[in-house]
């Protein structure tokens, strides 16, 4: 197990210096932009803090996971292709679960994350408006 954890590790450390490690910013700053628009959304719907929501209301669970799937797939599915790629030129062989954890860890994390904290914010801020108003 720590043999597996040190390559684990070294791949990581590669994945972050070498061939396009742009893609370590880009990615979570698309899975961002998708947060802050869903959040927005959700806020003025009324709908719960996303993570919260998946965790805690099994009601609204599939409607959840299909919203947040329809705006982070696009960029999970581009982290799996770019992540593949890095790979095939990098050490010409391909291993598709070191992708899926990549696109994992740069944009279905990040989006999951912070979905629910816009919405928080985005209702305060909607409510204090409706305040003055």
């Amino acid at each position: 197990m720590e043999e597996f954890f040190q390559q684990f590790c070294a791949a990581v450390y590669l994945r972050l210096t070498g061939t396009m490690h742009f893609r370590f910013i880009l990615q979570p700053v698309m899975a961002l932009v998708f947060a802050v628009i869903d959040g927005i959304k959700d806020a003025k719907a009324g709908r719960p803090l996303y993570l919260w929501g998946l965790i805690k209301d099994p009601a609204t669970r599939k409607e959840q996971l299909k919203s947040g799937w329809k705006s982070i797939g696009k960029v999970a599915i581009l982290a799996v292709i770019l992540d593949l790629i890095y790979q095939f030129i990098d050490k010409d062989s391909v291993n598709l679960l070191g992708s899926l954890v990549a696109a994992i860890i740069l944009a279905i994390v990040p989006y999951v994350l912070l979905r629910g904290p816009v919405n928080y914010i985005a209702g305060l801020i909607m409510r204090r408006n409706k305040k003055d108003n």
